[in-house]
């Protein structure tokens, strides 16, 4: 026979269970006086202050490692997308110690300051001369510059993943702990949720502006040891932002290790794998939490994974012996567990993306740096700056997408954000394509230009290149934030949140990988491989682009399987009840549910 059992107490009792919110004193938050807008003013400054200082350095990078560190061009390319690639990766460091022991607040604060220290020692090196390799044009052939080695290169890496580890820990409490300023219970918060999405993309289309205008301006014109301390001080002024909401936070409190539940999961399955599965999984999943929350999506995948339904299956044989929690799990911990799981092929869907937005940050760089930058006989435009025409665009479209394109689309899908996620996701995964088309096409005639006339094309010749990647991002970066986000269960909000950045990580680190398996593979026909010189016009960076858009279109269609998948996945039932366990025989019906 099979019954319901009270569920075992694990993680505060159940990652479903609604999470009861507390002020910085550690009491029950107020509704009229915590959370809301008036608290996310100020996550969304920290956010702005955070990017502007993250932006000015990562995106001018590659810059300073090739002039001053004297690292070659495909080296410091790599440089740039595996420091940005750990960058991210350590968000789920963040999201783990927020939702398993700090909280959100304590979390920010303390790698705030980790990334400010690395800031301080970025800018000290950069401004003693000791600390750096003689000056040197790597430009000129004649010249052998020696590149960092030994102390100097410790000091510069050591600054370099301090900032990492400091603003990947940052990053996902960032936009979780916006998120949890909305109660879940209170259906106009829940729409505003979506709306506090666009408003935090805007905040961050703002930092990177300013960074890519006026910090990138001012490491050009005063140096990049006045730059770095900018960072450091836009740094200063977050963390200071940050902590003057502190009165009006709605807290969530850590719940206890996120990854006990999940491996419980899997022994208990295992232990259990000789177990039948009720015959009916639906009937089985009516036994999940009813959550009050209307905008946080708890789909039940009742009828995908069903080995892992065996977990919180207890067999009755009389002795009524209470099972280790080991052996038996909840049933919202098993949802759990196949939510990571189905969002795994969107999650891998999205690496391609975030390659080609490696290129923008390191090879485009390099390659505005070979044309004509001036704007006026007086006024050198920085190349880096060049990543800021899309978020001058951005600043614009934002709203009028949050104010105009979201309401119209809500009378006809009747969805709160206008759009799915998953839909947003997938316009942006198309889009991107035309991004490195582009490139590809503007790269081949600046080259064919320089080597047939001498002359240098106009900087702005690549500026649709970054203006399409920024259409796509607002639907794909806001759209994969929002998905993972309504995914996660009680207590897992920033890990499932890290989890997008994740994406970003391997795109970059496949970026390294693609950069040198490309001039592995192509210079096997010719003594050069595509990218194997420091001067682009003897490289052949228009090919590596058309590369990276077949790869994208080719991810576009595979985006449309899995999304596909995803939504085959999801089980139209959620009729559910307080967090419980299933009881059964070694036979059991659907009828035999109590």
């Amino acid at each position: 026979m099979m019954n319901i059992q009270t569920g075992q107490g694990s993680r505060k009792d159940s990652m479903h269970t609604q999470q009861v919110s507390v002020d910085w004193r550690g009491k029950p938050c107020m509704p009229n006086k915590h959370g809301g807008m008036r608290a996310v003013i100020f996550v969304l400054g920290i956010q702005a202050l955070e990017i502007m200082a993250i932006a000015a350095v990562g995106n001018n990078l590659i810059t300073y490692v090739f002039n001053e560190m004297h690292f070659s061009l495909s080296k410091s390319a790599n440089i740039v997308t595996n420091f940005v690639g750990t960058m991210f990766l350590l968000s789920l460091l963040g999201g783990f110690l927020s939702d398993s022991y700090l909280g959100s607040f304590w979390t920010m604060l303390i790698f705030g300051f980790v990334e400010l220290s690395g800031y301080i020692l970025l800018s000290v090196q950069a401004h003693v001369p000791q600390l750096r390799p003689p000056s040197c044009n790597m430009m000129s052939p004649e010249e052998h510059c020696v590149e960092a080695k030994g102390f100097k290169a410790t000091v510069f890496f050591v600054a370099l993943y301090l900032v990492a580890l400091g603003s990947g820990c940052l990053k996902p409490n960032m936009i979780s702990h916006g998120a949890d300023q909305f109660r879940k219970d209170d259906p106009v918060q829940c729409k505003k949720l979506s709306t506090y999405f666009n408003t935090a993309y805007f905040s961050f289309c703002v930092g990177e502006l300013i960074a890519l205008t006026v910090l990138i301006w001012v490491q050009t014109m005063s140096g990049m040891d006045v730059g770095f301390g900018v960072s450091a001080g836009a740094m200063a002024m977050g963390l200071a932002v940050m902590v003057s909401g502190a009165f009006f936070y709605r807290n969530k409190q850590p719940q206890g290790s996120i990854f006990t539940p999940i491996a419980r999961v899997f022994v208990a399955a295992f232990s259990k794998r000789k177990q039948i599965c009720p015959s009916s999984s639906d009937t089985l999943h009516r036994s999940h939490i009813n959550e009050s929350s209307s905008c946080v999506s708890n789909p039940p995948f009742a009828n995908k994974f069903r080995f892992l339904d065996k977990a919180c299956v207890r067999v009755e044989d009389g002795s009524n012996m209470k099972e280790s929690p080991w052996r038996l799990c909840t049933v919202s911990e098993v949802e759990q567990v196949k939510i990571i799981i189905s969002v795994i092929p969107i999650f891998g869907c999205t690496i391609i993306f975030n390659t080609i937005l490696a290129q923008l940050q390191t090879f485009s760089v390099q390659q505005g740096s070979a044309m004509d930058t001036k704007l006026t006989h007086s006024f050198h435009v920085p190349p880096a700056s060049l990543q800021a025409i899309p978020y001058i665009m951005l600043t614009v479209l934002v709203p009028i997408y949050e104010t105009c394109f979201v309401p119209l689309t809500r009378k006809f899908t009747r969805t709160d954000s206008g759009i799915t996620p998953l839909q947003r996701i997938g316009v942006g995964l198309f889009t991107v394509t035309f991004s490195m088309v582009a490139a590809a096409m503007i790269e081949r005639k600046r080259r064919e230009t320089y080597m047939e006339s001498n002359k240098l094309l106009s900087l702005f010749w690549i500026a649709p290149q970054f203006l399409i990647f920024g259409l796509s991002e607002m639907f794909t970066a806001v759209g994969l934030i929002e998905f993972f986000y309504k995914q996660s269960l009680a207590g897992m909000q920033a890990f499932l949140t890290a989890m997008t950045y994740c994406s970003y990580s391997f795109g970059f680190y496949l970026s390294s990988l693609l950069v040198s398996l490309v001039n592995k593979i192509t210079s096997v026909s010719s003594n050069d491989g595509w990218l194997s010189d420091n001067d682009l016009n003897n490289d052949r960076l228009d090919l590596f682009y058309w590369l990276l858009a077949a790869l994208s279109l080719a991810n576009f269609f595979a985006y449309l399987v899995c999304s596909n998948w995803y939504s085959s996945c999801l089980s139209p039932s959620t009729d559910t009840s307080e967090d419980n366990h299933i009881s059964s025989s070694k036979h059991v019906q659907a009828e035999d549910i109590l």
